[in-house]
């Protein structure tokens, strides 16, 4: 490394690295390999070992191997070892927040205060309540009763999303052990450090041998873990393509699955509300994380009143956003995670600036100076925008806002509506009635009232229509890492048929 041990910065290289199976790192017998880099300068940091199909039996027989002491360790026990592993992320959060950075370009000032920390939180919740995970006694007079018992799956298959590696291997498997299944889980191939750094901090907090493993590898390589036939579950974060493909894969042999997907939502700005708070949650609901936020409000729906308003102050605090290093504690905007990414972006707002849309900020390639050498995009401002735009109706994962006039509420919810995706949604008004009213008619599986992109460990996360299938946190995600095994129990006769 360039700096001191643990520690990293845009010019530290690693070693070659490897999948993690059975509590340990495992070479791969596949000869193949992928780069990762930084994408604030376009510098690789490591070679990363493909896991082939050797590797992933491997791990899944380790997982299968590890399931039957896991899932009858005491829930109790388990939630002692989450809990240990909750407090050494919170302990390493600096050193894991750097290596975040140096993998996905996410400012040090979010990584550093939400994606490790917040990770640590869910497996906490988790922890917590595994001894509250319990079944039913049913009485059926006069000589019956049935139970029903709540069981692990068996092994369960984890595929993140680059966006937020660390955080989503903990949203994944903080439910998934504290349940009592075991893992494997494969981070996109963009980002594949902190995941490897999750298994050692389980292994350190005692998590036994099996439990939780990490592949390296694209989509051959989640294809392979997804098909395996001792896989129980696929829980994926990702894209509404790859959603739909990993969902055929696992409709083989009836795996269950829950999806977290895309989304094209809206943030509904009523003429009412408080103008300060809907500017500050249309800016982070688009520009934090360089806009990779798959619940970002992309559609910001602004009453025709105060339209005109609102986009000035929205292009005035866009322009004064601080686009840098993500390792200057001073910057607020880094990087797109990859070039091709980068490029998809470019596309999408090169079809804004073509279109009839009004250009109010941004947009631009930063081509020049020490940034040159990454993947930076001023952020963008459209307004004037119309529902049948391109790149107001595809999901862009990226820094563009799209801006849009409405006048009534029933046509608000008609339009914000109008859409396949149903990821999230956001309603600012100072009308309790209305702001409710609006947000049960929104199709969405998260609304905020007044707020946005907030998900405490205890609300449960998902979407409707195709921005996914099943929710991540909150008691709910209980329901989708156990089944119910009924026990009916009868204390009398059996009647004599024939």
């Amino acid at each position: 490394m360039s700096k001191t041990a643990n520690r990293y910065g845009p010019e530290t290289t690693l070693p070659i690295q490897q999948s993690y199976v059975d509590g340990g790192y495992l070479p791969s017998t596949s000869a193949q390999s992928f780069v990762t880099r930084h994408p604030g300068n376009d510098r690789v940091i490591c070679d990363v070992e493909i896991a082939g199909a050797a590797e992933i039996d491997s791990a899944v027989t380790a997982a299968r191997n590890a399931f039957d002491s896991w899932s009858q360790t005491s829930a109790a026990e388990r939630g002692a070892i989450l809990r240990r592993a909750a407090s050494i992320l919170r302990e390493r959060n600096a050193e894991l927040a750097e290596l975040e950075t140096l993998d996905t370009g996410k400012p040090l000032a979010e990584t550093s205060a939400v994606d490790i920390v917040t990770g640590a939180d869910v497996i906490e919740y988790f922890a917590n309540i595994s001894q509250s995970i319990h079944g039913q006694h049913i009485d059926l007079p006069p000589a019956a009763f049935a139970m029903i018992r709540r069981e692990p799956l068996g092994v369960c298959a984890g595929i993140g999303a680059w966006n937020y590696p660390m955080q989503i291997a903990m949203w994944k498997s903080g439910p998934a052990l504290a349940c009592g299944n075991t893992m494997v889980f494969k981070p996109a191939e963009q980002t594949p450090l902190t995941a490897l750094k999750l298994a050692e901090i389980y292994t350190e907090a005692g998590l036994p041998p099996g439990v939780f493993n990490v592949v390296q590898g694209a989509a051959d390589t989640g294809s392979a873990l997804v098909s395996h036939p001792d896989v129980a579950k696929v829980t994926l974060t990702g894209s509404v393509a790859t959603g739909k493909i990993v969902m055929a894969q696992a409709a083989a042999d009836l795996k269950m699955v829950t999806l977290e997907l895309g989304g094209k939502s809206p943030i509904i700005v009523f003429a009412d509300a408080d103008i300060d708070n809907a500017l500050n949650a249309a800016l982070v609901g688009n520009f934090y994380s360089t806009g990779q936020v798959c619940s970002n409000g992309t559609r910001v729906f602004v009453h025709s009143s105060i339209h005109d308003a609102f986009v000035d102050q929205l292009g005035k605090r866009a322009a004064a956003i601080r686009v840098g290093d993500p390792f200057d504690p001073e910057t607020q905007m880094g990087p797109l995670v990859s070039r091709e990414h980068c490029e998809r972006v470019l596309h999408y707002i090169s079809l804004a600036k073509d279109s009839a849309a009004t250009h109010v900020y941004g947009g631009d390639a930063i081509t020049e100076g020490v940034l040159a050498e990454g993947y930076y995009v001023t952020p963008s401002v459209f307004a004037s925008c119309r529902d049948d735009m391109k790149f107001v109706q595809d999901e862009v994962f990226g820094p563009l806002m799209s801006v849009l006039s409405f006048d009534t509420e029933d046509e608000v919810i008609r339009r914000a509506n109008d859409t396949y995706y149903g990821l999230s949604g956001a309603v600012f008004t100072n009308d309790i009635r209305r702001a409710h009213r609006t947000a049960n008619a929104l199709q969405a599986g998260i609304v905020w009232i007044n707020d946005y992109n907030v998900t405490p460990p205890e609300v449960p996360f998902g979407g409707y229509k195709q921005s996914g299938i099943g929710r991540e946190n909150g008691q709910q995600a209980v329901e989708h890492y156990t089944q119910v095994k009924t026990i009916y129990t009868n204390l009398g006769d059996v009647p004599k048929t024939y």
